[in-house]
């Protein structure tokens, strides 16, 4: 991409409208329905972002990082450019040490829910840094599709976001579904549990399945688990409770993608 015609826009007002669309957008978890836009913070998510292709609407930058030449390459990308001061972004950052660089961009349009995609479904997943760990995990072991139902953490969300570190950009997300939407999907649907189900070594896997991921305390509700094809359990040695809801995920999306033979790298 090439950089922006014209220089950086100084904003140094911090009543600014833009300014305090920021602030919203980086610290109400859900303010990105309202406006239709995201808070990528950080020059890694916007890298990222780039990479994939997508182009911000706004990058901001503190006047003190313009200097350096990739965060003024990074911000070029977009299709305009604002500098503050280090103490006005700091006043919209949400992160304890402020990045030099944010994206705003577009929130992607809703994907229509795929029903033969390799798929993590996550039931009432509270946690946000849990919900970015299972995106993670998901598009690194070769799913394509993440249902979040109603009572999850928002999927763009700014914690959730962070905790993500890109994985969102690879993956076609559906938000705050209903449960009655899983009826579209033909892939079987397994549940996971601490306590009862086949040991996932045993599991016969198929290749492309709906994982269901849910609250910890709670576990899957009933009404998913008699849907599902099969439910799974870890063996833990050291102890029942010992995982949480992220490092389960990643168990099984790997035992998932090993079963499937996925190919090693070049």
């Amino acid at each position: 991409m090439s950089e922006a015609p014209h220089g950086p826009q100084a904003i140094r007002a911090s009543a600014n409208p833009l300014l305090v669309k920021l602030r919203r957008l980086s610290q109400d978890g859900s303010a990105y329905r309202k406006f239709g836009q995201v808070w990528l913070e950080g020059e890694h998510l916007c890298g990222a972002w780039v990479t994939r292709g997508g182009r911000a609407a706004i990058a901001v930058t503190s006047e003190a990082a313009w200097v350096n030449p990739a965060i003024r390459h990074l911000a070029g990308t977009a299709a305009r450019t604002v500098t503050v001061s280090p103490e006005l972004f700091a006043g919209f950052s949400a992160l304890e040490s402020p990045a030099a660089i944010g994206f705003v961009v577009d929130l992607p349009a809703a994907p229509a829910l795929d029903p033969v995609a390799h798929t993590v479904v996550l039931d009432r997943v509270q946690d946000a840094g849990n919900v970015g760990s299972i995106l993670r995990s998901a598009a690194a072991f070769g799913v394509t599709q993440v249902i979040a139902l109603k009572g999850t953490a928002a999927l763009w969300s700014p914690k959730v976001l962070r905790a993500g570190m890109g994985a969102h950009f690879g993956l076609r997300l559906i938000d705050a579904a209903e449960p009655s939407w899983l009826d579209a999907l033909t892939v079987p649907l397994v549940a996971t549990s601490p306590h009862d189900g086949v040991l996932i070594h045993a599991a016969a896997l198929q290749s492309r399945c709906a994982w269901i991921f849910s609250h910890e305390g709670q576990g899957v509700h009933d009404e998913l688990r008699a849907r599902c094809a099969v439910a799974v359990r870890i063996p833990q040695p050291g102890g029942e409770e010992s995982l949480n809801v992220a490092a389960a995920a990643a168990v099984c999306l790997y035992e998932s993608a090993r079963q499937r033979g996925a190919p090693k790298p070049q």
